[in-house]
């Protein structure tokens, strides 16, 4: 095969490159609105239609959601999880809890019997979080936050298979919590997941898949009723 004199890489696909790092760093979270157009010019040093070229290829590939007038948000953290949400977007719920419950059981069982100190750590500071989102009565800030303890979950359990999986799955298990949540918090509906913890603390692999698939089936009821 002959070889090609080698290019230079477009400044496009630089600022993409830049871009996604800040996606899938975590710089940017999901759910977070990121930069104004403005801003960006103005931090990479570039013109506006490249910058807008470069965001326009993101939300393509299903890593950003434009929305006119409120601002570019970011959807998922790779272009499989992109991929994922717009497959599974309009799933049948009660089949997504089933998924849920077949990943986080799993993972809450493995997360008791391989969780380091430091999982512990996380782990407690994501349920704080979470309880704090519950008291701030914003549903989309729940959702964020409850969505990161089972994350952080998954990821105490150490297998790096179920962690991409579950990540790329990211945004379809947010919808499906979004879906048993409501637009507004109900006191009547809020169910912690100190149990979840308490048992992964203890390193009771039964007890910790147990409460993790009641807590689903709990909210799963909850939405029904």
């Amino acid at each position: 095969m002959a070889l090609s004199s080698p290019r230079r890489t477009p400044l496009s696909d630089q600022v993409i490159a830049q871009l996604r790092a800040q996606i899938t760093s975590g710089e940017w979270p999901v759910g977070s609105r990121i930069p104004t157009e403005a801003a960006l010019v103005e931090q990479l040093g570039v013109a506006r239609n490249t910058v807008r070229e470069a965001v326009r290829a993101l939300a393509h590939n299903g890593l950003l959601d434009i929305r006119q007038g409120s601002g570019t948000y970011v959807l998922a953290t790779s272009e499989l999880a992109g991929v994922m949400h717009r497959r599974f977007a309009d799933a049948d719920q009660a089949q997504v809890a089933e998924l849920r419950v077949a990943l986080e059981t799993s993972a809450a069982g493995l997360a008791a019997t391989r969780r380091t100190d430091r999982d512990l750590v996380l782990l407690e500071a994501a349920l704080a979080r979470r309880e704090d989102a519950w008291r701030s009565g914003d549903a989309e800030d729940f959702v964020q936050a409850d969505a990161a303890f089972h994350q952080a979950v998954v990821s105490a359990a150490h297998n790096d298979v179920l962690a991409a999986v579950y990540a790329d799955l990211g945004e379809v298990t947010r919808a499906h919590l979004r879906h048993d949540v409501g637009p507004e918090l109900i006191a009547e509906r809020y169910l912690g997941h100190d149990t979840i913890l308490d048992a992964i603390r203890a390193g009771d692999a039964a007890r910790a898949s147990l409460e993790a698939g009641r807590a689903i089936g709990a909210c799963a009821t909850d939405t029904e009723v």
